[in-house]
């Protein structure tokens, strides 16, 4: 069987799908992935995949150019023919949903992770757009032979309380998972012999993921004499209205106060050579992957009782910190607090793996989504079959 993955990035399907794909081609399947032009396009033929680059720009608002992109989107469906069209994001799930129809594709998956700009800015141009979007959410998502995945069940909530899909298509498998063999606790001695605290924030640079409150939780501590050290990685979303510019983290790091690293491509490494993982996000997030591979790495992890970030820190003190939304001083308090005791500090870390292991554990997400690739391939042939022989059967009736 083929099965087409569409994002609006090649960096989302390189670095958050590329082992779902591994899966369906250990299995005998054909998997292509399909997106706009990027640096990480060309990486897919090393790892046994074709890509497909589609004119499209997830920024745009401009009609003709909107329609032109789903008319393209169509023609590729069209050539391809796959059994599976599996589409990742709003606009992705939004334009891949009605191309397919037109395409007569009869299985489709939109996976959404987090409502994005359009659903958490109180900006005009959110405003304006949201009523917009949820019409078109309306119009699509609701096929014969589809269904959604969100990754918590706020945004499950959240679709059901706005109308825009029925409790029936909705599937909710938190986050896209954490390879838990790459991302592993590395015991560090001088972590127990009160070594410098290395924070990590590791996120898209958005201001709403709270860059901001955690460079001015850096200047807060370095203010009060503490020597910790703070760290970014991550580089500037252009496609996103509410990025933060790379000048502005230039300047955070000539002042001192931050080191940017930039992208990241070995994240163990730079995991195992921190101590904590913060994400002050007040964005509507899906799980956040930096998140869940901090905890996979035994770190301790400092959030917001924000959709998605509570999925991973669910218990203040727990399985990691909880910090106020926009309380840049509520930060600084909560990094403080495990730089003075690092029995904390090792607790939530362990607490964090143990939790990474068994709910985020990517083999574990990615036969969820292969069950719900069964449910629209077969459907009713699995309704009431437990979940190990689902996977059976799957694969018995798909190499027919």
């Amino acid at each position: 069987m083929k099965f087409v993955f569409f994002a609006n990035t090649d960096w989302y399907l390189y670095n958050f799908r590329l082992s779902t794909a591994r899966r369906l081609q250990a299995e005998g399947h054909e998997v292509v992935m399909l997106s706009p032009p990027g640096e990480f396009g060309a990486r897919f033929a090393s790892q046994g995949f074709r890509w497909i680059s589609l004119g499209m720009d997830r920024a745009s608002l401009n009609p003709l150019r909107e329609l032109l992109t789903v008319h393209a989107l169509v023609r590729v469906l069209a050539e391809e023919r796959p059994d599976v069209l599996h589409n990742f994001t709003l606009k992705c799930a939004v334009y891949g949903a009605l191309a397919a129809r037109l395409a007569h594709i009869l299985a489709t998956v939109n996976a959404v992770a987090g409502l994005g700009f359009v659903f958490t800015s109180d900006s005009a141009k959110a405003r304006v757009l949201r009523p917009l979007l949820k019409l078109m959410l309306r119009a699509t998502l609701g096929s014969k032979r589809s269904l959604l995945i969100l990754q918590n069940p706020d945004d499950a909530s959240a679709f059901l309380d706005a109308r825009l899909i029925g409790a029936e298509k909705i599937r909710v498998i938190r986050s896209s998972g954490v390879n838990t063999a790459r991302f592993h606790p590395v015991y560090r001695h001088e972590q127990n012999e009160h070594g410098r605290l290395r924070v990590l924030m590791a996120s898209r640079l958005l201001w709403e993921k709270g860059v901001k409150e955690f460079v001015d939780a850096s200047s807060l501590l370095h203010a009060a004499g503490r020597d910790i050290e703070f760290v970014i990685a991550g580089t500037p979303d252009s496609g996103n209205p509410h990025a933060v510019a790379a000048a502005e983290m230039q300047n955070w790091t000539d002042a001192g106060l931050v080191r940017w690293l930039g992208h990241v491509d070995d994240m163990p490494a730079l995991l195992n050579s921190v101590d904590v993982m913060v994400l002050p996000s007040y964005y509507r997030e899906g799980v956040p992957k930096c998140l869940i591979e901090g905890a996979a790495c035994g770190l301790a992890l400092i959030t917001t009782d924000r959709p998605g970030c509570r999925e991973v820190v669910s218990q203040d003190g727990i399985d990691g910190l909880r910090v106020e939304v926009r309380n840049a001083r509520d930060l600084a308090e909560k990094i403080t607090r495990l730089d003075d005791d690092r029995e904390l500090l090792s607790k939530l870390g362990l607490r964090a793996r143990q939790k990474a292991l068994a709910h985020f554990d990517e083999r574990r997400v990615i036969q969820q989504t292969l069950d719900v690739y069964d449910e629209l391939l077969y459907p009713g042939a699995l309704k009431h079959a437990p979940e190990a022989p689902a996977s059976r059967a799957r694969r018995t009736v798909i190499s027919q």
